[in-house]
Order: C-alpha cells, then structure tokens, then sequence
C-alpha cells in the first residue's frame, strides 16, 4: 500500500465474505437487474421489484461487515485511508465504523419518493408492506430459503398478488434510494468522489471488476493525473491496463495483512 492517505474504491467483492453474493465474480450466476426505465415506466416491474425486495432487504439488513470492511475502518484511524468511495449499497462500510464514506450508487436503507422527494427508512415502509401483505414472507421464503442478490433482491418468481403501497405525503412513487441501470449518479456525489481522488496519494481498487463506467471513471482519473492505481481483485479488471499493480486475491485477506 502506497505512502501517504490512499483512497478505497470498493466493490460487491469487498461484501462476498458477509454472505452477499458478487456481481460479475468467477462464480457468479448471470444477472439481469432491472432498469430505471422499467421500474418507473411499468406497475408490473415495479410489484415485481418490491416484491423480491420485500424479501431481499432483511438479509441485506442482517449482514454485519467482514475482516476487510473491519480493516478499512482501522486503516482510517490510523490516517492511512483518507476515505472509501463505494459501489455497493449494503452500509457494511459504515456499519464497520467508516466515517468517510461515499455511498455512489446509494443506499438499501433509504427509500425516496419521486415526487416529492420524501426520503423514509426501509424499517418504516417495511411495516407499510408487512401490513399490506400479511404472511407474504413465510409464504415464498420457505424451508430453503432464496437467492439474495446484491442489491437487496431476492430470486422468487411468484409476485402478482403483493400489493405496493405509495408515497403516504403525496400519493407518488416510491423508489428505493438506489442508482438503477439507465439512472445517473447525482452529480454532487461524483464531483465529491473526484475530488477525495485528486486529494489522495494513490487509489485502490478493492472488489470491483470496474465492468461499468461508474467505478472505471475513478481509475481512469487517477491514472490521467499519475495518482498510483493498485487493484485488489479475483479475477482481470476492465481497468488493470491503468493500473500500476494488480492481486489477485480477495479483500479481506489484502487489507488484514497491513493491520
């Protein structure tokens, strides 16, 4: 690890040794999350989605931070790491006691309306679901449980009979507080990533196969203005040719060594 205060970028990889499955991993299974257009243009995606969600989100919930988001927290302390900017919506980084956090993509713990931008706990709309939807739990979750993915949503098929609850201020749609594929990262958000980026003595790459712009950007910056890239991942990167030194190795395992 480089000299001076190092940013972190970190990935689904950084959560696979809490229990939550990696995006794009060796072994991960095909992905198809659903899009901003999808969910906001079509009630039926929308059921769908906070269906599986409904399921998802507790699991999501009952995770608690691994050795590696642990470890990041120390480095903190320590001054080593100035902050992480992370692609994952799970809070593990928070939760592990992080306090410069830039949750990128936002958060599973917040859900928005999209009208009048009311922001409420996950907690407070799952009572509103529970209500709304008794039993539904216990009926899909059964005796082997489901598939969780990394956003929080679970793998059941079987969702025409949930019923969705809106926005109780104004009626309007209420969305977790997410950035969905085809949905932009709020652009105080990026400019605040960029400039903890120009601010640090090198960036690592923790978890991330940097296969979307969203995280890739970050390399590329860093590269273009000779910050030192050190990518900690299983597997290639899309952003290994702008690295100055790449492990293939998981992260709680990196980050552990260094404490």
């Amino acid at each position: 690890m480089a000299r001076g205060r190092v940013v972190a970028l970190t990935g689904a990889g950084m959560s696979t040794d809490s229990g939550i499955p990696d995006y794009r991993g060796p072994d991960s299974p095909p992905r198809n999350p659903m899009t901003f257009q999808q969910f906001i243009g079509d009630d039926e995606f929308r059921r769908h989605y906070w269906a599986r969600n409904h399921v998802g989100w507790r699991h999501m919930d009952a995770t608690r931070p691994n050795a590696g988001h642990r470890a990041l927290a120390e480095l903190e302390r320590r001054g080593v790491v100035s902050g992480v900017i992370t692609q994952n919506v799970d809070m593990l980084h928070t939760k592990a006691g992080s306090r410069t956090v830039i949750d990128l993509h936002g958060v599973y713990g917040r859900v928005r309306c999209l009208s009048c931008e009311t922001l409420i706990s996950r907690v407070a709309l799952d009572e509103r679901l529970t209500a709304a939807n008794p039993g539904f739990v216990e009926s899909v979750v059964g005796a082997d449980g489901v598939e969780i993915a990394p956003d929080a949503d679970a793998e059941i098929s079987s969702t025409a009979h949930f019923r969705m609850v809106d926005c109780d201020r104004c009626g309007g749609i209420l969305k977790p507080d997410i950035v969905y594929f085809g949905e932009s990262v709020p652009k105080p958000r990026v400019r605040a990533a960029y400039d903890m980026v120009d601010d640090a003595a090198a960036l690592v790459v923790l978890g991330s196969s940097l296969t979307v712009m969203s995280g890739l950007r970050f390399v590329r910056h860093a590269a273009k203005h000779d910050i030192p890239v050190v990518i900690v991942n299983r597997g290639t990167t899309r952003g290994d040719e702008f690295a100055d030194d790449t492990v293939h190795a998981g992260c709680s395992e990196v980050l552990t060594s260094y404490l």
